[in-house]
């Protein structure tokens, strides 16, 4: 849900600024020889991160949105067949792929890898940017392969997932948007901020959390909320969160930011059936998950950035209608953050 018509004719135009007529493949190249070796500590790793902080299972499962903040949909997990479409403002009909082994038995793990990293597919179609390898393209390398490895191990569902139909007109641009990786060391705990920063590049925290104009984000309103996301019953917008006194996260003791995310947690939040009143595109479930360390730096990178003034609103109703009361209790809690 993070990209709209706007946002891919402003990167397409960037891209095709910049780079000629070469095919992805042409200008990526071949996927490496790779061969990764699956152990307890990547699979342990790769789990984390794809559950929790790049939230891979959040578009490639089935996801229950008659229910608060979308939970996933017990016997889906990685199975795909979510459905991306103009509905959600997108250029076309996309689906979340299929990343069990059961789709994924032909991939080498070098395929993988450039997919993840570069947005080049299998057979050297170019994927949607909404899965945001220019982001994963930036982590650290070791990190990838550990969700490969994970992805290796998840129980195997046979799921056929149609394939994506862009709009005519996307088709030719939507070849020049893949790019090479330029993959970073991961910093260390110590480095609080720094580690904090690598997080939120990972979860993709400024894709959503930054206003657009004409798609292309606001440099000087960098993570202070403001996207819109329009749901059957009303738009929500996201957070600001810089640290400004007033609209941003500025007032938060860390304590109360990671407390904030803990709440949502599977094990004790039970999500609630919305009827058809108030929902998020935050994906909360998932998150929550994270460590309270890596909660604590995401929180600290945030505190470093310059605070923007921004007030943003949680959520507008298409018309005046009575919500339920978890529904009000949510929104209001929604808008200190």
């Amino acid at each position: 849900m993070k990209f709209t018509h706007a946002i891919l004719v402003a990167q397409a135009t960037a891209c095709l600024a910049f780079i000629g007529c070469k095919s992805p493949q042409a200008r990526i190249g071949a996927p490496e020889q790779l061969t990764i070796n699956i152990t307890p500590e990547r699979v342990q790793r790769g789990e984390y991160l794809a559950n929790h902080v790049a939230v891979c299972m959040d578009c490639h499962s089935r996801r229950d949105y008659s229910k608060f903040a979308g939970p996933m949909i017990a016997g889906t997990q990685g199975a795909g067949g979510e459905v991306f479409d103009h509905k959600m403002g997108l250029p076309g009909t996309f689906y979340g792929k299929n990343l069990t082994p059961a789709a994924l038995k032909s991939w080498t793990d070098g395929e993988l890898y450039r997919a993840i990293t570069t947005g080049i597919s299998k057979d050297g179609t170019a994927l949607l940017p909404m899965m945001p390898y220019q982001n994963y393209g930036k982590m650290d390398r070791e990190d990838i392969i550990s969700i490969i490895a994970y992805l290796r191990t998840i129980p195997p569902i046979e799921n056929p997932v149609p394939a994506a139909k862009p709009d005519l007109w996307l088709k030719p641009i939507l070849k020049k948007m893949p790019q090479k990786a330029t993959f970073q060391s991961k910093p260390a705990l110590q480095d609080s901020v720094g580690y904090g920063r690598y997080l939120v590049t990972f979860a993709g925290c400024a894709d959503c959390h930054t206003k657009r104009h004409m798609g292309i984000p606001v440099k000087k309103k960098s993570l202070a909320g403001g996207m819109s996301f329009p749901l059957p019953i009303g738009t929500v917008q996201s957070a600001n969160l810089t640290p400004d006194l007033a609209t941003g996260i500025g007032q938060w003791p860390k304590k109360a930011f990671i407390a904030r995310f803990k709440s949502f947690d599977p094990k004790t939040f039970h999500s609630f059936a919305t009827q058809n009143g108030f929902n998020t595109p935050m994906p909360w479930l998932f998150y929550s998950g994270m460590s309270e360390e890596d909660l604590g730096a995401i929180y600290s990178y945030l505190q470093s950035l310059k605070p923007i003034k921004n007030k943003t609103v949680a959520f507008t109703p298409k018309k005046a209608k009575i919500l339920g009361k978890d529904a009000k209790a949510e929104t209001a809690g929604l808008k200190k953050i």
